[in-house]
């Protein structure tokens, strides 16, 4: 299998590919290991032996435009490019997953948790890997952009807004990315307010274990799609050359995707949830690439295989989280990669 990554920096107009010719992406026990490597990091929401966190070392690193895609001849002469399986199961399996979680958050047993599902969608049509990637960066262009496949992972398409840590090796940033409402909505509720005071708060604890010289800006409101988040930068100063790998263990997985108290939840999601996240809401993006590090939550994302598209999503629950309101706000967040399939279809039919 070949093992490669392709990136999009947000805004950015040129696009950078990673190959790893020879062998296969290195094995990474721990973040700390991160220290002194360079390369495209890819790691999942829990390491497993059968998904490790990997690391494509590039034998080949190239950089071009984002391009205008050429319309594809269609493979399929069916109406759509893929199905819906099991949809009804789904969501009785959110429902029961629901009730569990929120039991644990009425009981005052956690202040937050994450509940995310999967979406099987068969696919029907074969829309190109280097369509759909560069389909994703023209549509949205605020966001990384990132095609990943490696013989460990599989095969990942994500267009996530949320940073997990960036900088040069001193200087750092990272973000409190929580709260989720659709575009035109022009008031955050209470809820979407508390929940991104959690990540808020958990963050400026995890960066105040390594330094005091820090600066916070927000919360203030993004885009990413058809939906807006609260957020709520951190820039810091480490002068330490192995500060990449202790911040990354600090902060990963954050309360924006797991809850508080993070270990508890992180045990509870793990045993609980009815679809293993995998590589979703793990972590990704170039490791030391030109000097610089981006790595990014993987959100927003479809792991793809031969025969279907799996879209992953989640949001965060309070004790007086609604379970339909829930259930939407996942379904508003898959239609960052339903939405893309149903433009590349459209292109192909032309």
């Amino acid at each position: 299998m070949r093992n490669f990554a392709i990136y999009r920096m947000p805004y950015a107009d040129v696009c950078v590919e990673i190959v790893q010719h020879e062998g296969e992406p290195e094995r990474i026990a721990s973040p700390l290991q991160l220290n002194g490597r360079s390369g495209f990091v890819v790691a999942p929401f829990t390491q497993t032996d059968d998904e490790p966190m990997v690391l494509i070392r590039p034998d080949e690193v190239n950089t071009f435009p984002v391009e205008t895609v050429d319309d594809e001849p269609a493979q399929s002469g069916d109406d759509a490019a893929y199905e819906s399986l099991g949809e009804d199961r789904m969501r009785q399996y959110y429902s029961v997953d629901f009730s569990s979680f929120h039991s644990r958050l009425v009981s005052g047993e956690f202040q937050k948790i994450v509940l995310a599902r999967c979406a099987m969608l068969g696919k029907t049509a074969d829309i190109s890997l280097r369509t759909l990637f560069m389909r994703a960066c023209q549509l949205y262009p605020r966001v990384f952009v990132a095609l990943v496949s490696t013989s460990y992972s599989g095969t990942w398409l994500i267009a996530s807004p949320e940073i997990l840590l960036e900088g040069d090796g001193n200087h750092w940033h990272t973000m409190a990315l929580a709260g989720t409402m659709t575009l035109g909505n022009l008031q955050w509720s209470d809820k979407n307010i508390c929940e991104q005071a959690y990540v808020t708060s958990y963050i400026t604890e995890c960066i105040e274990r390594f330094t005091n010289d820090f600066s916070v800006e927000g919360p203030y409101s993004v885009r990413a799609g058809q939906l807006v988040h609260l957020r709520t930068d951190f820039h810091f100063n480490i002068p330490d050359s192995n500060a990449l790998g202790k911040i990354v263990s600090a902060l990963h997985p954050t309360p924006a995707v797991c809850g508080m108290p993070k270990d508890a939840t992180h045990r509870f999601i793990i045993s609980n949830e009815h679809t293993p996240r995998s590589y979703y809401s793990g972590f990704m993006g170039p490791l030391d690439i030109a000097g610089s590090t981006h790595l990014y939550v993987s959100l927003r994302c479809m792991q793809i295989t031969p025969d279907a598209y799996r879209l992953f999503a989640g949001g965060g629950i309070l004790a007086d989280s609604q379970e339909q309101q829930e259930w939407e706000e996942t379904q508003e967040k898959m239609k960052t990669m339903k939405n893309l399939i149903d433009i590349c279809s459209t292109t192909m039919k032309k």
